[in-house]
């Protein structure tokens, strides 16, 4: 899914929310163990059943709740009636920011490189700097084998995947790459040793790869209102 249309539906998702009965809703069905119907949930909150569809399709329309159809009587074949629409909570978050943000990424390596020093009994920093380099080639080998990516053209491909990732790459002077965004910026700002060398193993393994005989290197160069890491060309 392009970055912009992803951002898009997330901001749609907390939208839907934007509204009390649909929050109550959405408690109600949170608060519930496995899947509620319409008339459940209609009888649980008080409210006519036609008002309490309206609003759970609104929430399942942004992606917020997941559906599904079940004869909710016992009975089965002919006569059993038609199935319920039921509703629960989506599996999937719902969180945006803007400019956007990665914390769940950053969060994610900072605890793997925990485990792997717990395991491995090798410092954390170093186990951050392993942990974040693999994860940068996954995304980038990811992104290289995809089916809806052009590879003849590995620069736009890297950008592509700098992209989804956040970073709102530009095209620089000198062929460099430009990070208008850092997805990790509040981190940054509090611990920047650790964050902009954690970014840099990722971008590291992220054009490793992604597009490892483009030529490009990812280097520490911090400028006000970018990423602290900027890509430059052979």
């Amino acid at each position: 899914m392009d970055p912009r249309t992803a951002l898009d539906r997330r901001i749609a998702g907390l939208a839907a929310l934007d509204q009390p009965m649909r929050r109550d809703l959405y408690r109600l069905l949170a608060s519930t163990d496995g899947w509620t119907t319409r008339d459940a949930a209609a009888t649980a909150l008080g409210l006519p059943r036609s008002v309490v569809a309206f609003h759970l399709d609104k929430l399942a329309d942004a992606g917020v709740v997941d559906v599904r159809f079940e004869r909710t009587s016992g009975r089965q074949g002919p006569g059993a009636g038609r199935p319920s629409k039921l509703y629960r909570p989506s599996e999937a978050e719902v969180a945006a920011s803007v400019p956007d943000r990665r914390y769940d990424l950053a969060g994610s390596l900072l605890a793997d490189a925990v485990a792997t020093s717990t395991r491995t009994h090798l410092p954390i920093e170093d186990s951050l700097h392993a942990v974040a380099r693999e994860a940068g080639q996954r995304i980038g080998t990811s992104a290289r084998t995809s089916d809806d990516r052009d590879d003849d053209d590995p620069r736009a491909l890297v950008m592509a995947a700098l992209a989804d990732h956040g970073y709102e790459p530009e095209r620089g002077p000198h062929g460099e790459i430009v990070l208008a965004n850092c997805p990790f910026h509040r981190l940054a700002e509090e611990h920047r040793d650790l964050v902009c060398g954690m970014n840099l193993d990722l971008l590291d393994g992220l054009l490793a790869g992604a597009a490892p005989a483009a030529g490009l290197t990812a280097r520490l160069d911090p400028a006000p209102g970018q990423c602290c890491v900027r890509i430059a060309a052979a």
